[in-house]
């Protein structure tokens, strides 16, 4: 019977931080969690289970990484501190024994990491995100990573706002869109300033994305639908017709791939679902292609 893993509190956060002379730095976005009943909140509402390959995205000291170990089946994590990332397999060893073989790391850049880097297919995202980065690196693994099924993770509360939020909002924008572009995404609770350490000035929030990829996995398909995302809210006060002149080449041609996608001109991005743009990036290659 495997014990279950002992998990990180502020002293023994503080004594891995003194021995790698480690002092979080904004640069990476580095705040550890040093609070065990954060990271087994985090753990239980992410749902997952024995049949997951969790993929953690700066893991830091190992506080996530040790909770994810007692449940899941297997977890890789990617950090791009290599001091951290040479350190982690031997915390894992002293706090997880049974669990050490289950775990592998990787010195590896979130924003540019492909399944050919991990030694794991991964089916869910579990991540206490760089706060920098947090949204290009949430969208790079979505596409990077189509049999990741779930994702759970940490950000700024501001940021989890944006990424929940739905059409008609001051806050609804390209990272509420994009995200909608994968699957359905929802607002999973707030976490608190002072299981940091350091703290942060800011209130986290944590974002859950359920994956269905209505639209399928083709990349020519995304970056297309998501150019047209872009353009939209480039310029966010003006109408459609407006904003889009820049990426249809003229006002008029927008206005024609508008209505031909059934969008009235004269609306706003912010009042559009990512259907729309999906159905706006599909008329505009048509009219390019001639199909």
């Amino acid at each position: 019977m495997q014990s279950t893993p002992r998990l990180l509190g502020p002293a023994e956060i503080r004594v891995l931080a003194a021995e790698l002379d480690v002092r979080p730095t904004k640069t990476l976005g580095q705040n550890f969690v040093h609070d065990a009943n954060t990271v087994r909140r985090i753990v239980t509402t992410s749902g997952v289970g024995p049949d997951d390959v969790v993929l953690e995205v700066g893991p830091g000291l190992g506080s996530l990484t040790l909770a994810l170990l007692g449940v899941a089946g297997r977890v890789v994590a990617v950090e791009i501190d290599p001091k951290l990332a040479g350190r982690l397999p031997q915390t894992i060893g002293e706090f997880a024994p049974d669990a050490a073989s289950n775990f592998d790391v990787v010195t590896a850049d979130a924003l540019t990491v492909t399944p050919d880097d991990l030694p794991v297919t991964p089916t869910a995202l579990v991540a206490n995100l760089p706060y920098n980065v947090a949204v290009p690196v949430l969208l790079h693994l979505m596409a990077e990573f189509p049999t990741l099924r779930t994702a759970l993770v940490m950000v700024q509360a501001e940021v989890a706002d944006r990424l929940a939020a739905t059409p008609g909002g001051r806050i609804y924008g390209v990272p509420s869109v994009k995200a909608r572009y994968y699957g359905d995404v929802t607002r999973a609770g707030a976490i608190g300033k002072h299981v940091f350490w350091p703290a942060p000035k800011i209130e986290s929030g944590l974002v859950r994305i359920e994956r269905t990829d209505p639209y399928g996995h083709d990349a020519d398909h995304r970056l297309r639908t998501f150019a047209a995302i872009d353009a939209a809210f480039s310029q966010r006060r003006k109408t459609m017709r407006s904003a889009l002149g820049a990426w249809a080449g003229s006002p008029a041609r927008a206005e024609e791939l508008l209505r031909s996608a059934d969008i009235d001109p004269s609306i706003r991005g912010e009042r559009l679902e990512v259907d729309d743009f999906v159905r706006l990036a599909q008329a505009a290659q048509t009219a390019e292609t001639g199909r």
